[in-house]
């Protein structure tokens, strides 16, 4: 049935929305959304899914209120599912009761799911708890947009203001609440972009705050926080204390891939930016994956070397006449990530090399007879020779057969050109494979990466890094997503 959600995308960390509205972005068939609303969350929605900005920046819209609501209400009349994704909560200065108001004249399905809103996250990301009993026993949510529509003798000595959009008349508002009696001393911050990679907070009093904003050049969207419990701020902060607070880190893994290391960099503080330059498809010419399959209980040993290895050639095995019933072989996985793959599948690794990588595959054959053996690796169609050439130098009979391919996704040159062609480039990328480094190079050139640092997963990525005249500042000891992290956060101190 067709209907329309105002769904509060919380106040900009992607991990604070619901539940429930990360369940209605994986079904929606079209998301209206605010500038507010942080962009990540709209790769929750399916590929498929109509997206369509129509942000407010003060008073540049993309499009006037009433033809927003227009086009929900035709979406839904047309049989769609209508996310309407609003920064913070949608009934809390969102014009939610508005645009559900039209909703209701047109005779629109509806349904609110509510969000975290702004003032909730920006105090929980800069320490600043809202209600203390030691402090407050009222907290007030005001707009800063119609100074003079307020009465500021009444609402400017509540206990705890929240002052929603008035970094502009802030001192116009803080004059007013000083002349109806409050003290100038009294504790206040300002903070822009709260809860996001990019969060700035400035700390003062009712007196300073609008010397201190001017100051550090704060710009919309912020929010002030006047009162004693913004005083506690400076020593209950968490959030800018992060070992990657603020730094942008890009992350080229393919997209179906890449939410493992981009949690890993967010939960840390940074921004990770995704810029996958490798997408994965089926091969071109599946023939001679079917004709392994179809000979699957022939080969005494089956090898994968990644995560992706074990997955196409599954969905391979899938569409022949074959299952696992037909495996006889032992298993040899490279990496924790790849053994557990197979083990999701209540199969056994029989081998795995103490470092993941080709070398160290052959030395754990080493003890292994392989004089007559058949082998089989499904692997990508572009790889190094060395796991193939080494073990067949052990008498091993190996057929190296094309599990899927890399491909650089469509929209990866216009992305790239526009993060390493900003003003201010990202501080780090990183590269999890010898393709990501390539594909990266074939579309921007060694020169565009000038500037920015380099981690690596491991040295034979590094070793093509180098090979492209470029230095690798942070590389992995442990070849892995972790190990990645870990070198990064190694480099900081």
């Amino acid at each position: 049935m067709s209907k329309v959600y105002l769904v509060g995308a919380g106040p900009g960390d992607p991990g604070l929305i619901t539940w429930k509205g990360r369940n209605l972005l994986a079904i929606a068939d079209s998301i209206l959304y605010d500038n507010l609303a942080n962009e990540h969350l709209l790769d929750l929605a399916p590929k498929t899914c109509e997206r369509i900005y129509v942000g407010k920046k003060k008073s540049v819209h993309a499009f006037p209120q009433e033809e927003i609501c227009a086009m929900m209400v035709d979406r839904a009349r047309r049989g769609l599912k209508v996310v309407r994704l609003k920064g913070g909560d949608p009934f809390i200065f969102g014009r939610g009761g508005e645009e559900l108001e039209a909703l209701a004249d047109a005779g629109v399905a509806f349904e609110v799911v509510p969000g975290v809103t702004s003032p909730l996250g920006i105090a929980a990301y800069s320490g600043i708890p809202l209600t203390h009993r030691a402090h407050n026993k009222v907290l007030t949510f005001v707009t800063g947009h119609d100074v003079q529509g307020i009465d500021w003798s009444k609402v400017g000595q509540t206990e705890t203001l929240v002052i929603f959009m008035g970094i502009f008349s802030i001192r116009e508002i803080a004059a007013e609440i000083m002349r109806h009696g409050r003290s100038g001393e009294t504790p206040a911050v300002a903070v822009r972009w709260g809860t996001r990679p990019d969060q700035e907070t400035v700390a003062g009093t009712l007196a300073t705050i609008a010397d201190r904003i001017e100051q550090a050049d704060l710009k919309p969207p912020a929010t002030v926080i006047v009162g004693e419990v913004a005083g506690l701020g400076e020593k209950l902060a968490w959030f800018e204390k992060l070992p990657l607070f603020g730094q942008k880190i890009v992350v080229t893994r393919a997209a179906d891939q890449a939410a493992e290391l981009s949690d890993r960099l967010r939960a840390l503080g940074a921004d990770a930016i995704g810029l996958p330059v490798i997408a994965l498809e089926s091969p071109a010419d599946p023939a001679p994956l079917d004709r392994a399959i179809e000979n699957l209980g022939a080969y005494d040993w089956l090898i994968f070397t990644s995560v992706n290895g074990v997955r196409f050639f599954l969905e391979r095995l899938d569409q022949s006449r074959h299952d696992l019933r037909s495996l006889k072989a032992r298993i040899c996985a490279i990496g924790p990530a790849t053994r557990r793959a197979v083990e999701d599948l209540h199969l056994k690794v029989d081998l795995m090399p103490e470092e993941y990588v080709a070398e160290s595959l052959v030395k754990a054959f080493g003890s292994e007879k392989l004089t007559g053996q058949r082998i089989l690796l499904p692997r990508a169609s572009v790889a190094r020779d060395v796991i193939p050439v080494e073990l067949a130098k052990l008498g091993a009979q190996i057929d190296v057969v094309e599990a899927y391919r890399n491909v650089v996704p469509p929209r990866a040159a216009a992305r790239a050109h526009e993060l390493f062609s900003a003003a201010k480039k990202p501080d780090w990328i990183t590269f999890t494979s010898s393709s990501t480094v390539k594909n990266l190079l074939a579309i921007t050139g060694r020169e565009s990466l000038e500037g920015v640092l380099i981690a690596s997963i491991g040295p034979v990525t590094s070793s093509t890094l180098c090979a492209h005249g470029l230095a690798v500042n942070a590389e992995a000891r442990q070849f892995t997503i972790d190990g990645l992290v870990e070198a990064i956060l190694a480099y900081q101190i």
